[in-house]
């Protein structure tokens, strides 16, 4: 049996980690062959393959961030050429055959799940393992990368706490978040952030005021503020669903529109800044982790669910369990269908026991508590 291995999409904190424990596992069996695809599907398409088992290119790799096969957030199914997007599955296809493959591994993100589904539908044997530093990858207890970013990100609001409290600033930290809060909500928590702004929950901007106002009468005249990317106001939220409503009819299109409405509407966070800066006359800095979360050495517990992810998906491939994702479920290694998690989402649910957390501890989440249990 000859196995294909790829990473694509983002970069995440363990994916090295799954890897080698992929290839060390695939190297048990002598009846088994392993390839890497350099570059994610950009190296697919172009048939850039290297032998993963060779000249030791495991070796000592358990502990390093980033991925040694590299890795491009290039679609197969929407490849940009000559000013539009084409679909470049059949030459997928093509190269897969080529290499007389019996199955791809696909190490990705939420829009790489979404691609190797494409795939597995164009008839192509794939399982694919998740990697994401938001965890916003659904039916999975954790992605490879979240425990690590969330570590590194808790470490760098801990730095601006002590320095929020010296200068008697609004410090703001903006951490990577499109469509979940997880990485912010618990980051923020383990830090003891004072205000957490997350997607799922519009904010309004007097209830953040008059936190960080009671603050202030408390003594306390500074305070820590971790926002997602893409939280947003709950003034500017009600527009775009006002105007996504009178543009589009169905769900669908209004989803979409409401996303290039969006788009419109970006720096958020410096509007955010200004309005509490202009309000409590504390001074207000914005700092962005970007992608700093995504680098660096990945924690043990990523090293664990990395190799414990990889062997089961080896286990997949030689029972055939195809168009599946590896998962760990309640910490127990599943699989799931392809179809389940393409295009999903996994926001965080509203009585999920982060929030209960936060609420007890006094963080505020930028609404009031009838606003949560609605």
């Amino acid at each position: 049996m000859k196995i294909g291995l790829l990473t694509a999409g983002s970069d995440s904190p363990g994916v090295n980690a799954a890897i080698r424990g992929f290839g060390k596992a695939v190297s048990n069996f002598s009846d088994l062959e392993l390839i890497g695809f350099r570059d994610g599907f950009s190296g697919l398409l172009g048939n850039n393959t290297l032998d993963l088992l060779k000249d030791g290119r495991l070796s000592g790799i358990l502990t390093e961030g980033g991925t040694i096969l590299g890795t491009s957030r290039v679609k197969p199914e929407a490849v940009y050429e000559n000013e539009q997007f084409v679909d470049k599955t059949q030459q997928v296809v093509d190269v897969y055959r080529q290499n007389n493959l019996d199955a791809l591994v696909c190490i990705g993100d939420k829009p790489t799940q979404s691609s190797a589904y494409q795939l597995s539908q164009a008839g192509l044997n794939i399982v694919t393992i998740p990697r994401s530093a938001e965890n916003d990858i659904p039916l999975t207890d954790k992605c490879i990368g979240f425990d690590s970013a969330r570590e590194i990100a808790t470490q760098a609001i801990d730095r601006l706490h002590t320095n929020a409290s010296a200068t008697h600033r609004i410090m703001i930290v903006e951490l990577i978040g499109n469509t979940s809060g997880w990485l912010t909500l618990g980051a923020g928590l383990a830090s003891g952030a004072d205000v957490v702004l997350i997607p799922e929950i519009p904010y309004n901007f007097e209830v953040i005021i008059e936190a960080i106002e009671k603050r202030k009468k408390a003594g306390r005249n500074f305070s820590l503020v971790t926002v997602a990317e893409k939280a947003r106001p709950r003034e500017l939220v009600d527009f775009m669903e006002m105007a996504a409503r009178k543009k589009s009819g169905s769900s669908e299109e209004r989803e979409r529109a409401i996303e290039r409405i969006e788009n419109n509407y970006s720096a958020q966070t410096l509007l955010l800044a200004n309005r509490l800066e202009n309000a409590t006359n504390l001074e207000t800095h914005i700092t962005i982790l970007g992608s700093l979360v995504r680098g660096g050495t990945p924690t043990a517990a990523d090293r664990l669910l990395a190799t414990q992810l990889a062997e089961w998906s080896l286990k997949m491939v030689m029972d055939g369990n195809f168009g599946q994702m590896a998962c760990r479920q309640d910490g127990a290694m599943s699989s799931v269908p392809l179809a389940q998690v393409a295009g999903k989402n996994k926001p965080v649910p509203m009585d999920h026991g982060w929030l209960r957390g936060a609420v007890q501890v006094g963080t505020c989440l930028g609404v009031g508590c009838e606003a949560l249990n609605a």
